[in-house]
Formats: C-alpha cells, sequence, structure tokens
C-alpha cells in the first residue's frame, strides 16, 4: 500500500464526519466579497471585429491582448454564466512556465522542441508578470517556487537524478524539506522557482475582467453561444441566453469578423475539435484557519507551492484569508471521468473524494491536529491525450479554438491566446511555426470505449504507484502510441 492508501484506513471515520460538517460546498475563491457584480446579458444585434466565446483565462488573456495588439479593434466577450466561474476560478492557483505540463510529458511528445517550448514557456510567465505590474492586477501575485516532494522513499531518488540535470532546481534532504515544510511524510523536495507563481485564482479572472473593459472590450455574462454560422463576409454566432431561446429565436446575434473559442472543458462550437477532450473531475479541500502557533509549527516560510510524485498526485499550497491568517488548499489524488463526458450539477461534489481528502490531509499534517475545513469543492478540466493545449483551425482560418490545457492552465492560457490571435490576424510567428500548435493529440475513442480505457487506466496507475512507479504493459503501451503521460 502506498502512504496515502494507509492513511484511508488509518483515519476514524468519526474524525472525517467531523473535520467536514461546516465545510462550505462551493469554491474557497469565489467566496469573496470582492467578486464583481454580474454584466448584462446580450440583446439585440451585435458586431465586432473580434468575438470571443468564453470568459475563463483564455477568452479573457485573448480578448486584453487583442486590444493591446489594435486598441481600434472592436472586441465582443461572450461568456455563458459569469466570468471566472468555471476552471479559472476554482484551481488551486498555481501559474506555471511549463507549456506542455511538464518537462517530461514535452519530452515524449515534442522532443524536438522542448528547448524553444522551455524558453517561450519562461518568456509567456515573465510578460504576465509584466500585465500583472502595468496594470495593478490584485491576484496575490507571489514568485514563490513550487517543491515537488516525495511521499515514499524511493521518489527521493527520482528527485535526486532530476536535480543533477536541473542545476536551477535545488535538492532537499529530508532534513531540509522538513525544514521548508514539517511533514513526516515528506522524504525529500525538489524546489524549482524559475517560472513558478502562485496566484489567487478567482482573482485573476476578475482583474483580467476589469482589465479588458478599462481596454474596452464590451463583456456580456450569461450569454451562451448556442450556433455558429460562416457567412460570406462574417460569422455568426446566436445566443440563447438564460431563457433557454433557441436559434429560430435568439436573445442575441453576433457578426464578428473573426472568432476566438475559448469553452475548453464545455462542447466545442467545432464538432470537429470535441473528441479530443474529455471532462475530468478535480476536487479540493481549503482547511479552517490555522493559529499564529500552528503555523509557526507547520514551517512553510517560503510559502511555496507543493506536488508530490506519485501518478495520482495531490496539490498543496499555503493562503493567506482576508483576516490575515493562513489557510491550506489539499486537492487532487482522485481524478473522475463520467460515462458520455458527462458535465452534470451533481458532479461538482463528491463526498467519497473529500472524505478520501481529509484522511490524506491529516497524515500529512498530523501538527495541525483535527483543524477541519471550511470550503469542499469540485470542477471539470478539459484533458486531452497529451496533456497541454492544442489548436483548431476552421472557416478559413476566421475561427480558432484552443483547449486541452488539462489542469496547468491559469500561465499556459496566456500562450494559447497569444497562439490564437497570431493564427486569427495571419501572422507567421515562432508560435505558429511550433509542431506544439499544428499537430494534434490523439482523439479519444467513442463510448464505451472511453469510458473502459480510462477505467484502466485509472487502475494501473494506482497499481504503478503500489509498485515504486513501475509501468505495466497498460501503461506502456499507451506512453509508446502518444497517450501517456507522466506527472
Amino acid at each position: 500500500m502506498t502512504t496515502f492508501e494507509r492513511a484511508e484506513a488509518a483515519v476514524a471515520a468519526s474524525r472525517i464526519d467531523a473535520a467536514l460538517e461546516h465545510a462550505k460546498r462551493e469554491p474557497y475563491w469565489m467566496d469573496d466579497a470582492r467578486r464583481p457584480e454580474a454584466l448584462p446579458a446580450a440583446r439585440g444585434s451585435l458586431r465586432a471585429d473580434l468575438a470571443v466565446v468564453g470568459g475563463g483565462y483564455t477568452g479573457l488573456w485573448t480578448a486584453l491582448m487583442a486590444k493591446e495588439r489594435d486598441p481600434d479593434r472592436r472586441v465582443v466577450l461572450l461568456e455563458a454564466n459569469r466570468i471566472g466561474w468555471a476552471a479559472s476560478g476554482r484551481n488551486g492557483g498555481f501559474c506555471e512556465a511549463s507549456l506542455t505540463h511538464g518537462a517530461s510529458n514535452g519530452e515524449r511528445h515534442l522532443p524536438d522542441e522542448v528547448a524553444q517550448l522551455h524558453e517561450l514557456g519562461i518568456q509567456n510567465i515573465r510578460e504576465f508578470g509584466e500585465t500583472v505590474r502595468r496594470y495593478g492586477v490584485d491576484c496575490e501575485w507571489s514568485e514563490s517556487g513550487v517543491i515537488k516532494v516525495a511521499t515514499e522513499p524511493h521518489q527521493a531518488g527520482w528527485l535526486m537524478r532530476t536535480a543533477a540535470q536541473h542545476p536551477d532546481a535545488v535538492y532537499l534532504d529530508r532534513e531540509r524539506m522538513r525544514a521548508e515544510v514539517d511533514s513526516p511524510v515528506f522524504h525529500a523536495g525538489l524546489l524549482e522557482l524559475e517560472g513558478n507563481v502562485m496566484v489567487n485564482p478567482a482573482r485573476l479572472a476578475w482583474e483580467l475582467r476589469r482589465v479588458c473593459l478599462q481596454l474596452g472590450v464590451e463583456i456580456y455574462e450569461h450569454s451562451p453561444v448556442i450556433g455558429l454560422k460562416a457567412e460570406p463576409d462574417d460569422i455568426l454566432l446566436t445566443v440563447g441566453g438564460v431563457e433557454r431561446r433557441t436559434a429560430q429565436q435568439p436573445l442575441a446575434t453576433l457578426s464578428a469578423k473573426r472568432v476566438a473559442l475559448a469553452t475548453n472543458v464545455f462542447p466545442s462550437l467545432l464538432k470537429r475539435s470535441r473528441l479530443f477532450t474529455v471532462p475530468v473531475w478535480d476536487y479540493a479541500l481549503m482547511s479552517n484557519p490555522l493559529t499564529p502557533e500552528q503555523s509557526q509549527s507547520l514551517g512553510w516560510k517560503g510559502r511555496q507551492g507543493l506536488a508530490d510524485l506519485n501518478n495520482r498526485f495531490h496539490y498543496v499550497r499555503i493562503t493567506r484569508d482576508d483576516a490575515g491568517r493562513d489557510r491550506i488548499l489539499y486537492g487532487g489524488y482522485d481524478a473522475v471521468y463520467h460515462y458520455g463526458k458527462g458535465l452534470k450539477t451533481e458532479y461538482y461534489h463528491r463526498e467519497e473524494t473529500y472524505r478520501r481528502l481529509v484522511a490524506h490531509f491529516y497524515e500529512t499534517f498530523p501538527v495541525l491536529g483535527d483543524i477541519g475545513f471550511s470550503h469542499a469543492w469540485g470542477g471539470a478540466v478539459d484533458s486531452c491525450s497529451r496533456f497541454f493545449s492544442f489548436f483548431t483551425r476552421a472557416h478559413g482560418d476566421r475561427v480558432v479554438a484552443s483547449a486541452g490545457y488539462t489542469g496547468l492552465g491559469v500561465g499556459a492560457t496566456r500562450f494559447g491566446a497569444n497562439v490564437t490571435l497570431d493564427l486569427l490576424d495571419g501572422l507567421d510567428t515562432e508560435r505558429t511555426r511550433l509542431d506544439l500548435v499544428k499537430k494534434k493529440p490523439i482523439p479519444f475513442p467513442p463510448e464505451p470505449l472511453a469510458w473502459l480505457g480510462v477505467r484502466i487506466t485509472t487502475a494501473e496507475m494506482n497499481r504503478s504507484d503500489r509498485r515504486q512507479g513501475k509501468r505495466g504493459l497498460w501503461l506502456s503501451t499507451l506512453d509508446a502510441i502518444g497517450m501517456g503521460f507522466d506527472s
């Protein structure tokens, strides 16, 4: 058994019940008095030079940079719900430079571009930070870095070998790791400062919204696009609205010269893109506030993000609430796929996973005792088979969609927005010449094969974690055909 499987058996059910008793079933980041008031829905007949569909990070960055490139360009952004309500406001706030969900994953899929993509990723994060400072974006931007932690003894060797190949990374043995963050399950760590930033994800989305409005972007919320039709001169979008209007009786129409689709996990308006992504559900907890004594006993003065090395990995971070008290976000491990690519409301919460995460948290941080949790939530991640973004062009390159960011999109969506604008503007750039942009991931099979494949893969990943990371025939085969992933 792994460390965390043993924890599930060791923590009493009554202790878990008490930990979750008062936890709100909503994202901690969204439970914030600073959330801006909703913007009006689209009405009537609208026109734009550029229409952006989707109000998460991808859409917001696309709209913002479109206005920076050409202030006279009329940009209209349509959001089906509220700005940042989905993955952009629910994630852990890890903003990393990698454009390929880690160097080893990039090496597997795009070995000839790894060095170039690393440099482009670092440049993207640097420009991200410059934007934050230029517009005074209040998103709790912190260049604190990330520590990859070994939670099993054999993983320490992995980190030591990685450190030898990456001079910018610092290997932390058990003693030094526990001096950084005191946990008995941390056997070693690898501190990576370059290109690793922590943010408040919801406030980042709301602040990008503010900057877009400041630059003249027209934003409409509660305006789901239900149809896309290519006409000789324009692309016509029909907006259904909360009244559930149909294409025959739309709430609004928008004619645009160019369209950027940034709906990510939600079904693409380009049907050809739909086989490339599946929604994978991820869950997280936020602890109750730590006392000053608890914060002191834990250490964590560097306030780095943490991620372990298991196939079923956790992401962990410390944050500070508006009262100045430390809290700990603890998420990951279960990655759940529902038959038929379901996006049902009931999937946003999974008590089984919440209980499992409580047990893992208490094993990781015994010094905090029965601290309990204030919030528990989940959401869907747009996962593709290579675990990083892809791009689809349509209608004579007048429409471009990007998706597939797979849980590492806080930073990468800005890069994807730049690619989208390059393509829509007809530019030949270093970005558009990348195989990352020109090539697609392997599509997922139809049901029931997709569901069966995910079930088998999950079981084999569990088995791999129990066998010190050794990958069996199933995972090795997926690796060979380009559908594998090494976290």
